[in-house]
């Protein structure tokens, strides 16, 4: 026990075994080497330990990925990006071979998308397709369940059709006068039910991304949902991304990967503009759900901003503002434009893509989306 706690902080620790006293052979010196590489440079400059050749890094990274498990390699992938700035190797196709496929990597990709030379287009297209079809594996089936079982819920009746239909404890609360005590049971006057599933449309929805380079790993949550959502028949769903420019994506939510390289991540910011193109998008206010995914940094007309945002929920328009949609929490954000927004009955909030849907869902039945984030809050802390 004692000596394999000394290897592991040997391991940690680096340098050589003067500090620890234990020194490593074999596949752990393979391993110490990989990490050194990356780690040995002092306050995040390059150790030199991977050199700029792209080969010399293809290797480094296929090293790793033997070593480590996936959930690892990924954090030693960010870091060399970054540590290292690898960015321009990864435009080289034996760089994305050997890279191991992640959300954070794809938004890396995405950023570099107008100066990616052809030849690693192809190599970058195979990298973002497999985490694009990991996600919609993980996170469809899910969508769809919350979706569509809120939509059947906000579809009440008091003539069900079938005794399936029948929402029993809505109807038993809406009957408890009819109780009769001598046969301890409740005679039902009115019934309520869930309404049969409808072929039209019932909601429209708008997904507004902002393209910011913080916002990377939202924006490719956000293309996935898209695109599920888009699959429902019951949803009308468009998906608008912008920065200081607005652009409709809407046409190419049938194919994710084509959505994410018509994005391009970077740039300003004007918020404004993209919430008034997607004021166009809404024919049905009342039936309409708006989430404007961003940071909330506006380099457009504040004011106007918000004068928007009140206009919608006034119209009807069930507004949600989610500061990021992604694993991490939110990142930096402007703190007054959401006390703005708060103040307009519009909470702000970071989310998780596996509490996505469950936000739908409560878009949907139009529940209090403030109590709801909350609730989210204290079910994550515990």
């Amino acid at each position: 026990m004692k000596d394999e706690r000394l290897r592991r902080w040997r391991l940690v620790l680096g340098g050589d075994a003067d500090g620890t006293g234990c020194a490593l052979g074999g596949t752990d010196a393979q391993m110490d080497e990989a990490l050194a590489a990356l780690y040995n440079g002092g306050d995040g400059e390059r150790s030199g330990g991977l050199g700029a050749s792209a080969p010399r890094v293809a290797r480094w990274l296929g090293d790793i990925r033997s070593y480590f498990p996936s959930t690892v390699v990924q954090v030693m992938q960010k870091d060399a990006v970054e540590r290292l700035n690898l960015t321009r190797l990864l435009l080289e196709p034996e760089m994305l071979e050997a890279v191991e496929p992640d959300v954070h990597l794809v938004g890396t990709l995405l950023s570099l998308n107008r100066v990616m030379p052809e030849k690693a287009r192809e190599s970058a297209r195979a990298l973002v397709r497999k985490v694009v079809s990991e996600l919609e594996r993980r996170l469809v089936r899910k969508t769809e369940a919350a979706v569509t079982g809120a939509l059947d819920r906000s579809a009440r009746t008091h003539r069900p059709r079938r005794v399936a239909d029948i929402d029993w404890d809505r109807t038993i609360r809406a009957n408890l006068k009819n109780y009769l005590p001598e046969r301890n049971t409740v005679v039902p006057s009115r019934l309520v039910g869930y309404g049969r599933r409808q072929r039209a449309v019932q909601r429209e929805v708008v997904l507004c991304i902002d393209q910011s380079g913080s916002m990377a790993a939202s924006v490719v949550y956000s293309s996935v949902f898209g695109a599920v959502l888009a699959s429902m028949r019951s949803l009308k769903t468009s998906l608008v991304v912008f920065d200081t420019a607005v652009v409709d994506l809407t046409d190419q939510l049938h194919d994710p990967v084509e959505l994410l390289f018509g994005t391009q991540l970077g740039g300003g910011t004007d918020i404004n503009r993209a919430i008034a193109y997607s004021q166009g998008l809404i024919t049905r206010p009342t039936d309409s759900i708006f989430i404007l995914i961003s940071d909330l940094y506006e380099g457009g007309v504040r004011q106007e901003m918000l004068r928007r945002v009140a206009q919608m929920t006034a119209a009807g328009v069930q507004v949600i503002v989610l500061l990021a949609l992604s694993d991490e929490g939110a990142p930096f954000y402007d703190r007054d434009n959401a006390a703005a927004l708060a103040a307009l009955g519009v909470p702000a909030f970071a989310c998780t893509p596996d509490a996505f849907p469950g936000l739908m869902a409560a878009a949907i039945e139009r529940r209090d989306i403030g109590r709801w984030a909350e609730r989210e809050l204290e079910h994550a802390a515990t």
